[in-house]
């Protein structure tokens, strides 16, 4: 049987055999796969309520994965890749790395980390017959990441890792640290290191003590305790809570710190860095996957919580060969540990409706202890789910249903959104009934339909919708998009509800000030609200007003369109007015602008029709015109170095690759500037072939485009 994974009640099935596929059904599937891959990575990581676990998340990456082998042609630029973190508050000043911060991919099963090294050795062209890759494995600290910037051996700057781009500068914290050297000796002169800030279990409990007696906040972990403490405005706070910090990485440096990962660690150990000793350097998967089970029997007498194992190349060379998706590296990869379980009583089921109208139902749970964290909600995915069936119909936990009064087991894994896993029929009560799905929106009363292929039901509403409207709101000035400081859900609750000064479309909160301005009813007047924080909110929403293409596109809130496609389509069209020009010029399926539009590696004809449909609609473009004449959208950077002589030019490789493989020709070309596209058409401006190039190369031909062999290329990006 296949799998099935639901994202905001979008079904996404996983068939048993790749080669059963089409290459239309391939490619349909690759953007079903894309579009739930970014919309968790939004729902993790910018909206703070994650819905799948991680090992659901990383089965849809290995599917996207074996699909592109068996169809490399059809590789999308959006491929599963991770975001990193979340942007930063306003407590702490601003602090931009050197070097990003990665996160890292995810494996669960033996098999992952089996898929990982194969990948690895795939990616760098090496056979059955070469040897076996060395790797690196150390236990992953479940705490708070941390940068810190030495120069002149003397430690200069401390940062919290933030979005991966910008963190939190906590250096007078972290000087509070005794793990944490203020100075070293014979360091490069630049030496970023980084690790993670954690606090034991003994510390824990203590802290935790010292709380209760004083009156003051429990934590309900070490790592929440650790956060918490390192982001203190007052280092005197950070300074009374026992804080420890594990080095295990570096940024920018100025000199090497050996060839080798286990080479590099064992140098910042010399520097007097705290390296955990139980990192091993293994020969291949089957002595990593020895080590991870060795640390998975100490886990529970470490002393401090860990919730995996993280393998790395070992090879610092390789690691630069290998080098990074777009958030994640290639050279590296962590195995967590299994999720926790454990029992409760489902007291309501709730329907909530998201901004797109999906209806999304939420357990409300007598509250119970999971892997540590109180949990009082869980999800139901949708409908199906809590029938017991899958997307196909066919039988999920044995075909039992889920009922309000259900005794029900609840998962959890790491930080994402708890699930209601099975049901035990012999407590279920005598009163218990089937549970009916809600046919009407429960907000607004229209019709919820649910289209064929969609495992979501959606409200109708549309505008009329106030939940639509309030959650696309809310998605507006969420963190990855224009993210106003002082504008949260609540407030837009609050002023979407308001008679006087209402925000009902985007556009009305940067005419917001004006309106106040000139009503008698201020801002200042309402509950919660004074002189003072009303202007800091109106200077909050005019700074604003100047914002990145990529992050309008994301704010809009447009149905498939998330945070990586509106990077991809920003770095495409590069200007708001050739953006808009061309999606509004778009038909669905025909014609130059629909066909440049599916061109770009990463958006499928699903994400395409939604974003055409939507600018064509009356009442949706109307509110996207009246927003956009309040702002200055800032031009996008064409990616890479815009001096090389591929620069600005759309390349496609077809064919077998012979002196790199075909990612590291795709890395390459996009970091010199090139958009690398999957189809060839009147805009495609080169055709690098190697043997076995097929229709792409015909159509090439037949077009007049341009094509090279490897060797040339090679040669016109200086590489030969």
């Amino acid at each position: 049987m296949g799998r099935t994974f639901f994202l905001r009640g979008t079904r996404v099935s996983e068939t048993s055999d790749v080669a059963v596929l089409t290459e239309d059904q391939a490619r349909a599937e690759l953007a079903r796969l894309a579009d739930a891959i970014a919309r968790a990575n939004t729902a993790y990581h910018t909206e703070d309520a994650p819905e799948i676990s991680d090992a659901e998340y990383d089965a849809l990456k290995r599917r996207n994965a074996e699909i592109e082998a068996a169809f490399p042609h059809l590789k999308r630029r959006d491929s599963p890749s991770d975001r990193v973190g979340a942007p930063v508050g306003e407590t702490f000043a601003k602090v931009t790395h050197a070097v990003r911060m990665l996160s890292l991919a995810n494996a669960f099963e033996d098999a992952d980390v089996r898929d990982f090294d194969e990948t690895v050795r795939r990616y760098l062209g090496l056979r059955d017959g070469d040897p076996v890759l060395k790797y690196t494995a150390e236990p992953k600290i479940d705490g708070l990441s941390l940068s810190l910037r030495y120069e002149g051996g003397r430690l200069i700057q401390a940062a919290t890792r933030g979005d991966g781009e910008t963190g939190e500068n906590v250096t007078a914290n972290a000087l509070t640290i005794g793990d944490i050297p203020r100075d070293l000796d014979r360091a490069p002169d630049v030496l970023e290191v980084r690790g993670e800030v954690y606090m034991s279990h003994a510390d824990f409990e203590l802290l935790n003590t010292r709380q209760t007696e004083a009156g003051g906040k429990s934590f309900a972990n070490p790592r929440n305790a650790a956060a918490g403490s390192l982001r203190q405005l007052d280092p005197g706070i950070t300074r009374a809570r026992p804080l420890r910090f594990f080095a295990y990485a570096w940024g920018e440096v100025s000199a090497p710190l050996g060839e080798t990962q286990s080479g590099a660690i064992g140098r910042l150990k010399e520097l007097g860095f705290q390296v955990n000793d139980l990192t091993e350097t293994c020969a291949g998967p089957e002595e990593m996957l020895a080590h991870y089970a060795r640390i998975e029997v100490q886990r529970a007498t470490l002393g401090y919580d860990i919730d995996g194992v993280v393998y790395k190349v070992n090879d610092l060379d390789l690691q630069r060969r290998l080098g990074v998706r777009s958030t994640t590296p290639r050279w590296a990869i962590a195995h967590k540990f299994p999720a926790e379980l454990a029992w409760t009583r489902l007291e309501k089921i709730e329907i909530q409706v998201g901004r797109t109208g999906a209806l999304s139902p939420v357990a409300r749970l007598a509250p119970v202890t999971v892997g540590g964290v109180v949990v009082s909600n869980a999800t139901l995915h949708n409908e199906d789910y809590i029938a017991g069936r899958d997307a196909n119909g066919d039988p999920i936990r044995g075909g039992k249903d889920i009922r309000e009064g259900d005794w029900v087991q609840v998962y959890r894994a790491g930080d994402v959104i708890p699930k209601v896993a099975d049901v035990d029929l012999s407590q279920r009560p005598d009163c218990a009934t089937p549970y009916q799905f809600p046919q009407l929106c429960p907000e607004c009363g229209s019709e919820a339909v649910r289209e064929e292929g969609d495992a979501v039901r959606r409200c109708t509403g549309g505008i009329i919708c106030p939940a639509q409207t309030v959650e696309k709101l809310k998605h507006f000035v969420g963190r990855a998009a224009f993210d106003i400081d002082g504008l949260g859900a609540k407030q837009v609750e609050m002023l979407y509800a308001d008679e006087t000064l209402p925000v009902r479309e985007p556009a009305d909160i940067f005419t917001l000030a004006d309106r106040d301005r000139r009503n008698v009813s201020k801002l200042e007047n309402r509950l919660g609200w004074g002189e003072k924080s009303a202007n800091n909110l109106f200077e909050a929403i005019e700074e604003k007003r100047k914002i990145p293409l990529n992050r309008v596109i994301f704010a809009l809130g447009i149905r498939h369109v998330g945070e990586s496609a509106a990077a991809l389509l920003a770095a495409h069209y590069t200007t708001w007015d050739a953006f808009e020009g061309a999606i509004a010029a778009a038909e669905v399926g025909a014609g130059p602008e629909w066909d440049d539009l599916i061109a770009i590696d990463g958006v499928g004809a699903v994400m395409a029709a939604s974003l055409v449909t939507a600018f064509h609609q009356e009442a949706e473009r109307a509110s996207i015109d009246r927003l956009v004449a309040q702002l200055d959208v800032q031009d996008v950077a064409p990616r890479g170095n815009v001096d090389s002589p591929v620069a600005g030019k759309t390349v496609v490789f077809t064919g077998t690759l012979e002196k790199m493989t075909r990612a590291e020709a795709k890395a390459r070309a996009e970091a010199l500037g090139a958009k690398v596209s999957g189809s060839v058409s009147a805009r495609t401006d080169l055709v690098v072939a190697g043997p076995g190039a097929g229709s792409k190369a015909k159509k090439a031909a037949d077009l007049g485009v341009e094509t090279i062999d490897e060797d040339t290329w090679l040669d016109l990006i200086g590489e030969a």
